[in-house]
């Protein structure tokens, strides 16, 4: 159940794992921004992304069936690095299906953690549907789906530590790709911060779960963004009632938007973002009239070679 006592028991175990990240004030940001901005800085954590988040509550709550089996899932990155990590601290092996949009730097980070990794279909959808295929069968691997809700609980602990070190803020702007960090700010808020609004960010080279958001059901939309955290094809049946009853609003960006963001990000907040943990930043900036006091959250910072070499297009 994704219920607050459960957000703080999955913070308790990743805990064991993980230090808190820092959620810091950058006075030159601030200044270009025109208002306190405080940036939740995910991307230090062990995989580069808050997704190690979930592969860790994940791994204490597996079964023995899964554990002996294998895991299997699909990713253009961040969650597949989670999963490779979950089984390394399980003991199990895993299988990551990534499409062939997913960066080679992230490929290579979630093979360097023990997952095989298998190379399938364009997109997103097509890498779930064979990921998916591997998982039937005598002795197959179990799928763990990105919105399993063990997976959910962990992410929510990123927001769990944000409105503890930030009780005051009005308002947090989430990238969403698959939703599920939006839904933990959405249930930390509710908890610790009811009064302050949670406002999610997509790029509109990937409108799936935008479009799904505004019309109340599961939508899908072609994924071109360079962003590959943001690559979603398909609305999150999972994610979507609770997208829809908890966010303030729900943004798209250009990927052009986002690369600027992530460029301001680094010169002015000595972050290197991807292209995901820039977009909560590139969400503030399309905003016309900006809160007084707002966090940016930095989910990942797995750049590619195309996006470091972005940041010194001007």
């Amino acid at each position: 159940m994704l219920t607050f006592a459960a957000i703080e028991a999955a913070g308790e175990i990743v805990a064991r794992e993980v230090a808190a990240t820092p959620l810091v004030g950058h006075p030159l940001l601030d200044l270009v921004v025109g208002t306190e901005v405080l940036v939740k800085h995910e991307h230090v954590l062990p995989t580069g992304s808050f997704k190690v988040r979930g592969g860790i509550h994940l791994a204490a709550r597996l079964s023995d069936e899964e554990r002996s089996r294998g895991l299997v899932t699909c990713s253009t990155g961040n969650h597949a690095q989670s999963i490779a990590y979950a089984a390394r601290l399980a003991g199990c092996h895993a299988t990551v299906v990534m499409p062939s949009c997913a960066p080679q730097v992230k490929r290579d980070a979630v093979a360097a953690l023990g997952a095989t990794v298998v190379a399938h279909g364009d997109d997103l959808a097509g890498a779930a549907a064979h990921a998916r295929s591997l998982a039937t069968g005598p002795g197959a691997p179990s799928y763990v789906d990105t919105t399993d809700p063990r997976i959910v609980l962990g992410h929510a602990t990123a927001y769990l530590e944000l409105f503890r070190q930030a009780p005051d803020l009005d308002a947090v702007f989430v990238p969403i790709g698959s939703g599920t960090g939006a839904v933990g700010a959405c249930l930390a808020r509710d908890a610790l911060s009811p009064g302050c609004r949670v406002v999610g960010v997509q790029s509109a080279a990937a409108p799936a779960c935008w479009r799904s958001w505004r019309s109340g059901r599961v939508e899908s939309a072609r994924a071109t963004t360079r962003a590959s955290g943001l690559a979603t094809a398909n609305g999150y049946p999972a994610t979507l009632p609770l997208l829809r009853a908890g966010l303030h609003d729900f943004l798209l960006v250009s990927d052009d938007s986002i690369d600027a963001a992530a460029r301001l990000l680094a010169s002015h907040a000595h972050t290197l973002a991807e292209g995901a943990g820039a977009a909560a930043l590139a969400g503030l900036l399309a905003t016309a009239v900006r809160p007084a006091r707002v966090a940016v959250v930095c989910t990942g910072g797995n750049a590619s070679a195309d996006e470091i070499a972005r940041l010194a297009v001007a």
